[in-house]
């Protein structure tokens, strides 16, 4: 799919300095890449520049391992291929979770925080039909319409790009989201372990969103919306823009119809996507009718039978799970539409109760 300059395997003194490389103030990925081109190396570049100390990584990784998780470092042979071809490729990620997805083609789904309950629902059925199509969805772990795309691509692989450290939960209501993403999906972060999501982050984090990506979905973007440098940033990669259009009435779309008046793909349903990039949709509408109908009944069951178990008094998930006799996932998945309704808090000792 795309071709980057990643080697099977990088050795491990080159790779450890890499890390200090990229770790050391007032470098970031361009003047990273341009020490490596300039000196041949990360080893000779550390020794000509001032970089941060070889035990300094060493913490970052002791808690990266702690938190079940490890470094991808430009050069790596797991290191995202579509990534490493850009001229500001990350030098190193945090990952937690299935870095086997990143082996897939992805497509990005971003809008707004403030999303619409149709727009939530129109990116959870989009994150559901390109899952069936094979596709990863990508995202960045936003409220709303990320949030949405998230949740229902856990089943068929999602990954989600975060802007400050990866141990950092943002938004505090996506925290049940964060913690089932790293279990079931892929968690990545370009800032250092422990780092608050800045402002000058976002940027940032959305270029890795699009970069992951064969195109990006935008979903209700307002004028001033974040996802227009989403778009902005895929069509300079050289990505497909896919946009939703919406009512010129609507401000919630006025980024987004902006976006189509600029040449941007008007996108109806997942057909309009996959005849883009010539994949068959007919085939793909039979595989998810009969899944989305049988899990639309299981999820109605469940979601009842969670609910009868729950109140006010703190209670142990895996108490929850015994006593509700569904699957552990299934308990995960109700737990976590709770919780992004806001009817669920979360309590020390994985125990939860109804708000």
């Amino acid at each position: 799919m795309f071709d980057g300059p990643s080697s099977p395997e990088l050795d491990p003194r080159e790779r450890r300095a890499r890390l200090r490389l990229a770790r050391s103030a007032r470098i970031g990925p361009m003047a990273f890449h341009e020490a490596l081109g300039h000196f041949g190396s990360a080893r000779a570049a550390c020794v000509q520049l001032a970089t941060i100390p070889e035990a300094a990584v060493a913490r970052e990784e002791a808690a990266l391992t702690a938190a079940k998780g490890r470094f991808l470092v430009f050069g790596d042979g797991d290191y995202p291929a579509a990534l490493a071809s850009l001229p500001d490729a990350p030098p190193v990620l945090s990952a937690i979770g299935d870095t086997g997805l990143l082996a897939r083609p992805a497509l990005a789904v971003v809008g707004a925080r403030e999303a619409s309950a149709a727009g939530r629902r129109f990116a959870g059925d989009l994150a559901l039909a390109l899952g069936a199509a094979g596709f990863v969805v990508a995202s960045g772990l936003a409220r709303g319409i990320d949030a949405a795309a998230h949740a229902a691509a856990l089943d068929t692989g999602t990954v989600a790009v975060l802007a400050g450290g990866i141990d950092q939960i943002y938004p505090p209501q996506n925290a049940g989201l964060h913690h089932e993403i790293a279990i079931r999906g892929l968690l990545l972060a370009e800032s250092p372990f422990g780092a608050p999501p800045l402002a000058r982050a976002f940027p940032r984090r959305n270029r890795i969103v699009s970069g992951l990506s064969l195109g990006v979905v935008v979903i209700e973007a307002a004028d001033r919306s974040g996802s227009l440098i989403t778009a902005r940033m895929a069509a300079d990669q050289g990505r497909e823009v896919f946009v939703v259009p919406g009512s010129p009435m609507d401000p919630r779309y006025g980024g987004s119809n902006s976006l189509i008046r600029d040449g941007a793909i008007l996108t109806r349903d997942a057909g309009d996507i996959l005849t883009t990039l010539r994949r068959p949709f007919e085939d793909i509408k039979k595989q998810i009718q009969p899944i989305a109908k049988q899990s639309e009944n299981e999820n109605v069951t469940h979601h009842a039978r969670v609910l009868s178990e729950l109140s006010s008094v703190p209670t142990a998930v895996d108490e929850v799970v015994r006593r509700c006799q569904v699957s552990a996932a299934a308990v995960a998945d109700v737990l976590l539409s709770l919780e992004l309704e806001g009817r669920l808090e979360r309590h020390r000792g994985n125990r939860i109760s109804l708000i």
